[in-house]
């Protein structure tokens, strides 16, 4: 019995279960023990109608009763289908996701501010995560979309040497023949930063691994960039630099182009019109004279300066560590907590600092989107007010304070692997670098462009900023702004193959240059006004 009692096995005769009543034949008709009606099924079905998905039904005893039985849901093996879920994206970049869903090969382009970084974190979750590798030609770029360098995946370092040569160094590692093989989708981002001649040397890499003679052996590649923007980064030492779009394997490999044009981060018409003719190299009197305007303007706040975006990195942090140094009161240094043996891959690859040092009154950068609706966005900025239980407290531009509280980045080595930092997310903001800078929507933002040395920085460096009222520019001169003559030709042929509208000719061949550029920038203005 007492063994009986421990398994609450009842005994009693009077209490039998449902179960013996049912076998014994001594149970009620069904329809006694539980009657349904047509009125009931009605009724049911009416408050299962009402039911919203903002306020669902309280669920029902019986359910949970079940749920206890039966243990929870089985975990999906995929996600529902991508397209199903594209609420969030606009047309244009849903066209683009549906054209990576079919597995072409395709390239999208678009200015700043035009949501290229958002989409490509939406295909990259819609495709199946073993056979993808997400790439980019820099380390933060990598950062934001949880990939890893273009030159970390391929494994053949900085791509010097004879494709033979790399080819066999390839196959020597059995781990990077092995992520080559495995490979069916390769993304690609900030694709303008890469080099011609080392995508060219991938392309090559690519059909000698995998014994595939196809283009870059059969993998799809999907492509993203502005040409208009940073040009690729070259060895001094080396040759002259190449773009991409100008090697003989561009267009085999491109199969479908698109072009973003929807912007969303400036509201402004008139500065997205401004921003559309920089972008090309075009400069009117208007425009030269509204971004002069711009000097005199005040746009600081409640104790945050303006950001000022440098040319040279070393000018960005020469600024912030004098700034600091100016200021009085006791340092408070936040160090990162890194994985293991992963700092140095980290320190490229992360936004975040490896060592943070701050004092009451330092301008900073919030270096992460915290909440959104609140304005706590990657690029906000603000001004240290206290440090409370250790950590900063931050009053930004739009009144609102936060206890910034660690927070995490992810990022992947050449093998796969994920490297974690934790760290406060904020950046000291007197000063930062253009290159740095891709990707930030600054609210208080002011810039020389006096030492403009690369086609397309002014472009970067004025689209970081979020209107015309939040932006001073120091000493604005039409000589620091202009675009490559390869990548207007590039943008114009671009453009009559995806809208394949009747273009303009050029006429005869010019022999002067400077000729040559204004009636391209010409041509791209007509078609950017339509």
């Amino acid at each position: 019995m007492t063994g009986d009692k421990e398994q609450g096995i009842n005994k009693t005769p009077s209490k039998q279960s449902v179960r013996t009543k049912l076998l014994s034949g001594k149970a009620k008709a069904f329809e006694d023990i539980s009657p349904v009606t047509v009125a009931d099924i009605c009724q049911a079905k009416s408050k299962i109608s009402k039911a919203t998905t903002t306020t669902p039904s309280p669920p029902s005893k019986k359910r949970k009763f079940d749920e206890a039985i039966k243990g929870p849901a089985p975990k999906k093996l995929y996600s529902p289908s991508p397209l199903s879920t594209t609420s969030s994206l606009n047309e244009e970049q849903t066209r683009v996701l549906e054209a990576c869903l079919s597995g072409k090969n395709i390239f999208f382009t678009g200015s700043a501010g035009t949501g290229k970084s958002f989409l490509l974190k939406r295909i990259v979750a819609a495709l199946p995560p073993d056979v993808t590798m997400a790439t980019a030609s820099t380390g933060v770029a990598a950062c934001h979309i949880g990939g890893t360098t273009l030159h970390a995946f391929a494994g053949i370092g900085d791509g010097s040497g004879t494709v033979e040569k790399l080819c066999e160094r390839a196959i020597k590692s059995p781990l990077v023949a092995q992520k080559w093989r495995k490979c069916k989708h390769l993304i690609i981002d900030e694709i303008s930063m890469v080099d011609g001649l080392y995508f060219e040397k991938l392309e090559a890499v690519a059909r000698h691994v995998r014994k595939n003679s196809k283009p870059f052996g059969g993998i799809q590649l999907i492509l993203c960039g502005d040409f208009l923007q940073l040009p690729p980064v070259v060895d001094k030492n080396k040759s002259a630099k190449r773009f991409c779009f100008q090697t003989s394997c561009w267009d085999k490999c491109i199969k479908l182009c698109f072009e973003l044009k929807q912007v969303h981060r400036q509201t402004d018409q008139e500065f997205i019109s401004i921003l559309n003719n920089i972008r090309i190299g075009r400069v009117t009197k208007e425009i030269s004279d509204r971004l002069l305007k711009t000097a005199a303007q005040k746009i600081e706040s409640d104790g945050i300066l303006a950001t000022r975006l440098c040319s040279h990195t070393n000018d960005s942090k020469s600024i912030n560590n004098s700034k600091l140094r100016d200021l009085e009161g006791e340092e408070k240094i936040f160090s990162a907590q890194d994985s293991d043996n992963a700092s140095t891959l980290l320190d490229m690859q992360t936004i975040a600092p490896s060592k943070l040092v701050l004092k009451v009154g330092a301008q900073v950068m919030l270096l992460k989107n915290i909440n959104v609706n609140a304005g706590l966005v990657n690029g906000a900025r603000g001004v240290v007010v206290r440090f409370d239980e250790g950590l900063p407290v931050v009053r930004f531009k739009n009144k609102k304070e936060y206890t910034t509280r660690t927070e995490r980045w992810y990022v992947k080595n050449s093998s796969g692997s994920l490297f974690c930092r934790r760290q406060i997310p904020l950046n000291l903001a007197w000063a930062f670098s253009i290159h740095k800078s891709q990707g930030l929507t600054l609210d208080c933002v002011e810039m020389s462009l006096s030492k403009i040395f690369e086609a397309g920085q002014a472009y970067v460096a004025l689209s970081r900023a979020q209107s015309l009222d939040t932006l001073r520019v120091l000493d604005f001169d039409s000589r620091h702004v202009w675009a490559n003559t390869d990548v207007l030709e590039f943008y114009q042929r671009f453009r009559r193959r995806l809208q394949q509208m009747e273009i303009v000719p050029l006429g005869r061949p010019l022999s002067d240059k400077t000729n040559k550029k204004v009636k391209l920038r010409e041509i791209l203005a007509k078609q950017l006004n339509k």
